[in-house]
């Protein structure tokens, strides 16, 4: 094997992980796997990481994260309110793909015996969270939006299209992509004031 940095050695261990995490599951993720999909052994990925803990903590932040900088991107680059609510219905990348989503449900459950698989999906959670509340709270200083609590109107709204998303990727009850976003965003005009079709009209 090429001889590499510290830090890109570390980098092709987390692309690695992505990789098995997609096929197997956070859960079933394991070492041996880690070291079979990089053609290497395990003694290598144990010289690079702190602990498995760590490591598909970091491994899920790389590819949770690269969906949120995304959408934020996104955001940044539509002007007003309903602009950039419609573009954070359609750029929620968890609603979206069901790998992403799939990866998701595994931290969430995860979360429960690995700590820093904890920490860091409740800060990406949070961090969602956040980007629709700043959204909400900028429409509402526009005289826009009408809300008394866009923190917990954003919670609301991301629960609901988390909560649907996974009905129509974990129990594939017949449940399209569509709906879910179409009947997410039918709750934020509810809770912003708007009218009807405002937002919910993304097909």
């Amino acid at each position: 094997m090429v001889r590499l940095s510290p830090d890109v050695r570390r980098d092709v261990i987390l692309d690695a992980t992505v990789r098995v995490m997609r096929r197997k599951g956070m859960a079933a993720t394991t070492v041996r796997d880690i070291a079979h999909e990089m053609g290497t052994s395990s003694g290598l990925i144990h010289h690079y990481v702190e602990s498995m803990d760590v490591l598909l903590a970091d491994a899920f932040e790389r590819a949770a994260g690269e969906d949120l900088q995304a959408t934020r991107i996104a955001l940044a680059q539509v002007r007003g309110p309903v602009a950039r609510l419609r573009i954070f219905f359609a750029t929620y990348v968890r609603a979206e793909q069901d790998w992403a989503f799939q990866l998701w449900l595994d931290a969430w459950a995860e979360a429960v015996r690995r700590p820093a698989v904890r920490e860091t999906s409740h800060r990406l959670n949070v961090a969602w969270q956040q980007v629709l509340a700043t959204a909400i709270r900028e429409g509402t200083a526009d005289g826009v939006f009408t809300c008394d609590d866009p923190e917990a109107a954003a919670w609301r709204i991301l629960s609901l299209l988390d909560g649907l998303t996974l009905q129509a990727v974990a129990h594939a009850v017949d449940i399209d992509r569509m709906s879910v976003i179409r009947w997410s965003a039918r709750l934020a005009e509810s809770e912003l004031g708007l009218a009807a079709g405002s937002l919910s009209d993304l097909a």
